[in-house]
């Protein structure tokens, strides 16, 4: 079943992004030849006002072929010399502007299909607002004035609307020993100015985690070159002892080092693996961190029917952004390539999205849901307008071009250079493909 709705979740993406170009296309007389759901032979099709519509055997996305988009005959001079007119009711016919405009709708019909889901999201569950929930007593956060309930406008120089604006904040970057924060927030209706230096703490730390509930202590993620993967810990061991206590629970565990806070020393933990059980021993290593001092809201809250609106506008904003700082993040690396998903870890991550969430029942599994069309339509809409050729960002580049020149630029040059930017993302897309599969493999 999960993987059924991760196709479709994938398929619905490309189609309306096709849908974009198509409808746009049709609104300014540009004939389009064919519009297809799915690839390779025809299952079903049909003609209407001179478009044929086709269901086809591969459904996966779709596609809208328009009359001379890549006519390369259209520049092949008569023998009286003049270039060929462009045939009447084609791609090539139409103004420069509405070539763009036409190009430009596929991204922006997935930017609009975010939209829609984020309001239907946030009219059933609401928006999570950018809040201090708490304010640690005592911390340099509290002497400078942060009360619990201030709403942040500001975060080291970001504007934040929601929660997860100061989320991102700490995704892109690292908050440094005696580093300044500097926060705007909103009290009584007024913004004020708050900057402090945070604390620093040390602890010690095992490489492992896992859930803090009433279930046994299973290991959610074990992180390589910790002491505990060191010593044999792997992700989904079960924890049942530490230095000869019985451990029962994931609470269990969390209480005993509260309890018992690590201060170097080695320690004595008993698993199972695979249901099997052994011991191991190691010492955990000294960490530091940066205590902010306060907490900030990431729950959500109903809001007004136009305040639906204007936070499904920042839901879109929220992932746009993201999205355009994550690309950045590879040129300054804070990532890389390895990090990047093709279509089969999009699926997997989708998949294994349901499967978390499919025992909360219907509603929440089909907001989860959309919550990934929302993100992956935004994420889809703005790596098409990038730049590049053989993307729309690469068509409306050289529609620039064009504008400045005041001539098009030569078919046959641009169809090459197509070509070669679509052989280039090919050996790239095998690459995160491979990736994608031997990180779904070695889980």
């Amino acid at each position: 079943m999960k993987w059924l709705i991760a196709f479709l979740i994938f398929s619905l993406l490309i189609l309306f992004h096709e849908f974009g170009h198509f409808i746009v296309a049709k609104l300014n007389g540009v004939e389009v030849e064919e519009f297809s759901m799915g690839f390779g032979p025809r299952l079903l099709s049909g003609k209407f006002r001179g478009t044929r519509y086709s269901l086809k055997l591969l459904l996966f996305g779709g596609s809208c072929q328009m009359k001379g988009m890549y006519d390369l005959d259209e520049e092949e001079e008569d023998e009286d010399g003049p270039p060929k007119e462009p045939e009447k009711g084609s791609f090539q016919a139409a103004s420069l502007g509405k070539r763009a405009a036409i190009i430009f709708a596929g991204p922006f019909f997935n930017f609009l299909l975010s939209f829609i889901c984020a309001v239907i999201i946030i009219s059933v569950i609401g928006y999570d607002p950018a809040k201090v929930v708490a304010v640690t007593e005592g911390s340099p956060a509290a002497e400078a004035g942060l009360k619990a309930g201030d709403e942040i406008v500001e975060f080291m120089g970001q504007r934040t609307v929601i929660g997860r604006d100061v989320d991102s904040w700490f995704t892109f970057n690292d908050l440094k020993e005696g580093e300044l924060v500097t926060l705007k927030v909103k009290r009584d209706g007024q913004e004020q100015e708050i900057k402090y230096t945070p604390a620093k703490s040390y602890r010690y730390m095992m490489g492992i985690s896992y859930m803090a509930d009433e279930n046994p202590c299973k290991l959610s993620t074990v992180s390589e070159g910790s002491p505990a993967y060191g010593a044999g810990l792997r992700t989904g061991d079960v924890i049942t002892s530490i230095d000869g206590n019985e451990i029962t629970s994931g609470r269990a565990l969390n209480e005993y080092f509260q309890a018992h806070p690590m201060d170097g020393s080695k320690v004595e933990v008993g698993y199972t693996h695979d249901g099997n059980a052994s011991t191991t021993s190691f010492t955990p290593y000294e960490s530091s961190e940066i205590k902010l001092g306060f907490s900030y809201n990431l729950g959500r809250e109903k809001t007004t029917p136009l305040g639906v609106l204007r936070y499904g506008i920042s839901e879109i904003r929220y992932w746009i952004v993201t999205t355009l700082r994550s690309l950045a993040a590879m040129f300054t690396g804070r990532f890389s390539v390895n990090d990047l998903s093709g279509p089969v870890g999009i699926v997997d991550v989708v998949g294994t999205t349901y499967d978390a969430v499919k025992d909360e029942g219907p509603l929440m599994t089909w907001l989860n849901m959309l919550n990934m069309i929302v993100l992956l339509s935004a994420n889809l809409g703005v790596i098409n307008l990038l730049p590049i050729p053989a993307l729309d960002g690469g068509r409306l580049l050289f529609f620039a071009v064009e504008a400045i020149r005041r001539k098009p630029l030569n078919k046959k040059v641009e169809m090459t250079v197509q070509l070669v930017a679509v052989a280039l993302l090919a050996l790239l897309a095998v690459y995160v493909l491979f990736n994608d599969i031997t990180r779904i493999i070695g889980r």
